[in-house]
């Protein structure tokens, strides 16, 4: 555990973050605690309120989605030879944490042999995935026999209740957890004197471990910080919803105009000589496009506003700011 006395200055307006208190209270529980300061009155309420909300609400997590055996005739069933029910392996699974900055859906396996205990160290994973708990409990096998489950992956954020359908494929959906930060709570110490007061805000962040608080609180601030970007910008005159359908990939830019203008000049450059790792795109977009085979200026140009909306996790503001950054390269 890590622990700094706090000293402000009050005679700096400069405003500056730290790290007062970090602790390991488990391989999924981690806690740190950190302080923001000077603000002025009121400030420290309205930062400690979104940054929690952000916290808790905007952070993207990596979680078991879907468990699938052909052996399994109904989610409430036993098999011979494993002590748990298939409900109880389920939500086994449902509490295994992991950690990875995949996109979409990977699949991953489980293959045991009996008798014995299987662990999450047993799950066979992608790559970019890895567990934080290895020793977390799925199933036990008293007789010699092969456990077998196909498991599907995802990142998402918030929580995902599934509702089943059917379980006639053998298919059985996991409610999911996605939040990497179990809690957040802010507070705030009032110092100075009546005509300057100012205001300390302190944050406490709890996470699973697949994240650090640290890490979740950048992740939090760079979240925040995109949501406010577009107000930064001009107003858009052709942004408007017909029939109360709201549908943000209509109109909300000219980009068929802008784009056409673009590719008239792309025969100037070779542009298949550039790729896109040198157009200063942000992570996430970077990554989008690469899995969508989009290597090149030349590849992205030739794709439509649709078919870059189509790309699994792209959004609206992604598609503006990559054609923003083309504008200016």
């Amino acid at each position: 555990m890590v622990r700094e006395k706090v000293k402000v200055s009050t005679s700096t307006r400069t405003r500056q973050w730290k790290c007062v208190e970090s602790r390991t209270d488990s391989k999924r529980l981690y806690y740190g605690r950190f302080i923001l300061s000077p603000l002025m009155k009121g400030q420290a309420d309205t930062i400690g309120i979104a940054m929690r909300r952000a916290l808790l609400g905007e952070l993207e997590g990596t979680c078991i989605t879907r468990a699938k055996s052909e052996k399994i005739p109904h989610e409430y069933s036993t098999i011979v030879g494993i002590q748990e029910s298939v409900h109880e392996i389920l939500m086994n699974l449902k509490e295994i944490v992991l950690r990875g900055n995949l996109y979409g859906t990977r699949n991953a396996f489980i293959c045991a042999k009996g008798p014995g205990y299987v662990t999450a160290q047993d799950i066979i994973l992608p790559s970019s995935v890895e567990i934080v708990d290895n020793t977390q409990h799925v199933a036990s096998l008293t007789e010699p026999i092969d456990l077998c489950i196909g498991l599907q992956i995802e990142r998402n954020r918030g929580y995902d209740i599934k509702t089943p359908k059917n379980f006639h494929d053998g298919s059985y959906p996991i409610d999911a957890v996605f939040m990497p930060v179990r809690n957040a709570n802010h507070s705030i110490h009032c110092y100075g004197n009546d005509n300057e007061k100012q205001e300390i805000l302190f944050l406490e962040i709890w996470t699973n471990g697949s994240l650090t608080p640290k890490e979740a609180l950048h992740e939090a601030s760079r979240n925040l910080i995109d949501l406010f970007i577009p107000f930064l910008h001009a107003e858009e005159e052709n942004f408007h919803l017909e029939n109360n359908q709201h549908d943000v990939t209509l109109p909300f830019f000219p980009f068929h105009d802008r784009l056409v203008k673009l590719t008239k000049k792309k025969k100037e450059i070779a542009l298949k000589s550039i790729f896109i790792d040198q157009s200063e795109l942000p992570p996430r977009i970077y990554n989008c496009l690469k899995k969508s085979n989009i290597h090149t200026l030349l590849d992205l140009l030739n794709n439509s506003r649709e078919d870059l909306m189509k790309i699994e996790h792209f959004r609206i503001e992604d598609v503006k700011q990559i054609l923003c950054i083309l504008e200016k390269k």
